[in-house]
């Protein structure tokens, strides 16, 4: 098998062993503290990253990139339980844009090493910067305390079993795993092909390409802190329909228009939307779910949500090969439908906000509230 057939089957496979880092990791957080786990957590991420650097070959390689996708699993539900149980009640909303704006953040970071460092480093010491993570550690021992939650839930000595859990809210299970295969398709289908739609449709410059993707990441952290603070005011719910109904008037300009300027002010409106209602998620789940499963369950769900929207690169390349290699129908296409099926989704969903995180006993998720 040829390096290039290889590299996809790579990627799913790092992407479907997310899920599996998610319950080890989430498992381990509620029964020994979100604190400790969370730190192993980035010790075994940033270790694989800093193995993949010395593979001697491509099998080994791979291998690393499994282990590495394990870790990384684990990382976004005992992080975000952390985060969101730790901070005061009133400033979830703010805080939960400003952990999800880690997520374009990272890739700007990233755009930055790659243009400065990639040329004297090559491609090995990108995974060495990418191990950088480990340096946070002494900041988490020092500085961060543990779940509030977590601890009085200790105390009590009360149970986290999965299982029954599952058993008793499956339809609630079942709903999120659905809303985060949404939300995945809303991201990565408004982001994995725009640099190639960028270049091979409208002939920019990698230049110009960078620049825009730079634009629309930082439009992405602005939306994701501007909506999340917003849903503290009228609710989770109806601040993430807003962000993915405004999206679809953004989609001619975003999809259509032509002009380097045209297309950069369209992809910073889309990402400021489409982050924004990103941005609304962490606090969100962590509110639905029962406090016992927090560090678990929100992790597992998101991960299973993004193996299932990762045949978006795939979908989006097939519809523009049979339109004439039009990128911008084929993501107009996506967009525009999981922007209507997350408003629909998230309509008929629970209002969160209500939960409290600031101590033990609030283990069932909210009832339904329009």
């Amino acid at each position: 098998m040829s390096t290039l057939r290889r590299s996809p089957l790579a990627i799913l496979l790092t992407l479907a062993v997310r899920p599996v880092g998610a319950l080890i990791f989430g498992r381990a957080a509620e029964k020994f503290g979100r604190k400790p786990i969370l730190m192993l957590n980035i010790v075994f991420f940033s270790a694989f990253e800093l193995l993949s650097a010395a593979a001697p070959s491509l099998m080994l390689f791979f291998l690393l990139r499994v282990l590495y996708g394990v870790a990384m699993g684990g990382i976004w539900g005992v992080a975000s339980s952390l985060a969101m149980e730790t901070i005061p009640d009133r400033s979830r909303g703010l805080m939960s844009g400003l952990f999800q704006a880690g997520y374009p953040f990272g890739y700007l970071l990233a755009a930055v090493a790659y243009g400065l460092l990639f040329e004297q480093l090559g491609w090995r010491g990108m995974f060495v910067i990418g191990a950088a993570p480990v340096l946070l550690l002494p900041f988490i021992y020092f500085c961060v305390e543990e779940s509030p939650v977590w601890q009085a839930a200790r105390q009590n000595k009360e149970s986290t079993a999965l299982l029954p859990v599952l058993r008793s809210h499956w339809k609630l299970c079942l709903y999120l795993v659905v809303l985060m295969a949404a939300f995945n398709f809303f991201s990565h289908g408004t982001q994995d092909l725009y640099p190639v739609f960028l270049k091979v449709q409208h002939g920019f410059e990698p230049k110009t390409v960078s620049i825009i993707a730079v634009c629309y990441n930082i439009a992405s952290i602005i939306g994701g802190v501007f909506f999340g603070s917003l849903s503290e005011k009228i609710g989770r719910r109806k601040a993430i329909m807003i962000a993915a109904m405004l999206a679809l008037p953004v989609i001619p300009l975003w999809a259509f228009a032509s002009g380097s300027l045209a297309l950069g002010a369209g992809a910073f409106l889309m990402q400021f939307m489409v982050q924004g209602a990103w941005g609304v998620i962490p606090t969100w789940l962590n509110e639905l779910v029962p406090a016992n499963t927090r560090a678990v369950l929100p992790g597992f769900v998101y991960q299973l949500g993004n193996l299932l929207a990762s045949v978006n690169a795939t979908l989006q390349a097939s519809i523009a090969q049979h339109h004439g290699h039009n990128y911008g129908l084929a993501m107009a296409l996506v967009a525009g439908t999981v922007a209507i099926v997350i408003t629909v989704l998230t309509f008929f969903g629970r209002e969160g906000r209500a939960i409290q995180s600031a101590g033990a006993g609030h283990h069932q998720p909210l009832s339904t509230s329009r």
